[in-house]
């Protein structure tokens, strides 16, 4: 059975994610990102913050359940053969052609490079790896992650398959029976932020990227179980949401009260991560609640959007990017600025979306669809 609310779930949080690169264009200088306005803001990391803390861990989740259901629909070989064609080709023709005008904007911006866009691609725009050189995956690294996590895992996920009623399932269904029985997940997610996250810096570079490869193949393989016992679990966020919700919301003052009121230390890092995890765990399990609770019916527009949120995730950054370019030195109000690249952002993908790929059956599969 379709769960529509996973699919609200994944369209609102790739929504948010326009929001987020948007502010990313704003931010204090020590949030790095590809080109930067003219004048940035302290303030608003905070927010960011916020987000940033369970944004990409839910997406993670979610990749897990789904894929839960598109293995029990197929072999083994069907589903490694779907995934592959699903994000290998989008991967391929978005670092051929989606990304390199954001390379182009960053290191003309920055004066490493000079001469129109035509000069740099495609003759330099795939020399030499990035940042050094000019061939990067940029945002679209979480599809990579993804297309290995859910191959390297097919064993694994079809042993489970198989075996319904084997230890681990059993136990994740006990969980699931007691209030707060789902934060035993926090457990190693709190083990790789307090002892691997400090000597491994977040890349998404796949290579050496060992916190983020460990940390998301974890919440990838977690949403793959709780989906294995969805009744209980379903049933249990949906009556929870409430104590969830107030958990996530004293997780996260906590966090923000450790960040401003210590300096770091070992005491502090150590604290800091069993809270961050506590946290961010918090809001997934709230939205997943809420979200069973409101969003678990079909409709069109969900329908809609549900096939977009793809093609929008592949061109958001660039858009986004190239729009900052020539708003970068305007002496506007950040409202302005804000509301107009981030209304340009969707309006532009949008329109690329409905009248240049949705339509064309060549184009398609080049956006995953």
């Amino acid at each position: 059975m379709r769960r529509y609310d996973l699919d609200w779930l994944r369209v609102i949080v790739f929504g948010l994610l326009i929001f987020y690169h948007v502010a990313m264009f704003f931010v204090a200088p020590d949030w790095e990102w590809h080109i930067k306005n003219n004048i940035t803001y302290e303030g608003i990391k905070y927010p960011m913050l916020f987000l940033n803390q369970w944004r990409l861990p839910i997406l993670f989740v979610i990749s897990g359940m789904g894929t839960s259901y598109a293995l029990s629909r197929r072999s083994s070989g069907q589903f490694a053969w779907e995934r592959t064609k699903k994000l290998l080709l989008p991967l391929i023709f978005g670092m051929l052609v989606i990304v390199p005008p954001q390379v182009y904007i960053e290191k003309l911006s920055s004066g490493l490079i000079t001469g129109s866009y035509f000069d740099f691609w495609p003759s330099q725009a795939f020399i030499g790896k990035y940042p050094e050189g000019d061939l990067s995956w940029h945002h679209l690294w979480f599809i990579p992650y993804l297309l290995i996590f859910s191959l390297v895992l097919i064993p694994v996920f079809l042993y489970l398959r198989n075996h319904p009623n084997n230890f681990l399932l059993r136990a994740t269904a006990k969980m699931c029976n007691t209030k707060f029985g789902l934060y035993w997940f926090i457990l190693p997610l709190y083990l790789f932020e307090a002892f691997v996250e400090p000597f491994f810096e977040e890349t998404h570079a796949l290579v050496g990227d060992w916190f983020v490869l460990i940390n998301s193949i974890t919440l990838f393989f977690i949403g793959f179980l709780l989906i294995c016992v969805k009744d209980v679990f379903w049933t249990s966020v949906e009556q929870n949401r409430k104590s969830f919700l107030i958990c996530g919301i004293i997780g996260f003052s906590l966090l923000m009260f450790i960040i401003t009121a210590y300096e770091d230390s070992y005491v502090r890092h150590f604290t800091e991560a069993g809270i961050k995890v506590f946290s961010l765990w918090s809001w997934i399990l709230t939205l997943f609640g809420y979200a069973s609770k409101y969003l678990n019916k079909p409709s069109k527009p969900l329908a809609y959007c549900n096939e977009a949120v793809y093609p929008f995730y592949i061109l958001h950054q660039t858009i986004t990017v190239i729009l900052g370019y020539f708003m970068m030195q305007l002496h506007w109000h950040f409202v302005f600025k804000f509301s107009f690249m981030t209304v340009g952002t969707f309006l532009i993908s949008w329109f690329i979306y409905e009248f240049f790929i949705r339509r064309w059956i060549l184009i398609r599969p080049f956006f995953g669809l």
